[in-house]
């Protein structure tokens, strides 16, 4: 059904103010270049398109934590290098938020923040 509100010069409006706001969010957030696992030191690797390089153990991860190594090597990089995605596992991660260390919900980061104590 035909939104009759949304006119072709609002639409087009709308599509030029987030095209701004992602290139703006490209220029300023950090984007994954490309993501695998790396089974020997039993560690997800980010490239940042920055050139720089961020890991960690899939078992800090909601979703990540006791897969196989053959479902954490499936991870895919999403369109705009901001997110990770595992799609038998049906986990997704913003890449702003790992490099900020959160890596679940609020109830499974207070397990480790628990454990830690």
């Amino acid at each position: 059904m035909a939104n009759p509100d949304l006119d072709k010069v609002t639409l087009k409006a709308a599509i030029a103010k987030a095209r701004e706001a992602a290139a703006i969010a490209n220029a300023v957030e950090p984007r994954a270049e490309s993501a695998y696992y790396d089974q020997s030191s039993d560690r997800i690797v980010i490239n940042l398109k920055s050139g720089a390089t961020f890991s960690f153990p899939p078992d800090l991860a909601q979703g990540l934590a006791g897969a196989s190594s053959e479902d954490l090597a499936e991870v895919e990089v999403t369109p705009s290098g901001d997110g990770l995605h595992w799609e038998k596992l049906d986990a997704d991660f913003s890449v702003p938020a790992l490099l900020a260390g959160v890596f679940g919900t609020d109830a499974w980061m207070a397990q480790f923040k628990m454990r830690a104590s």
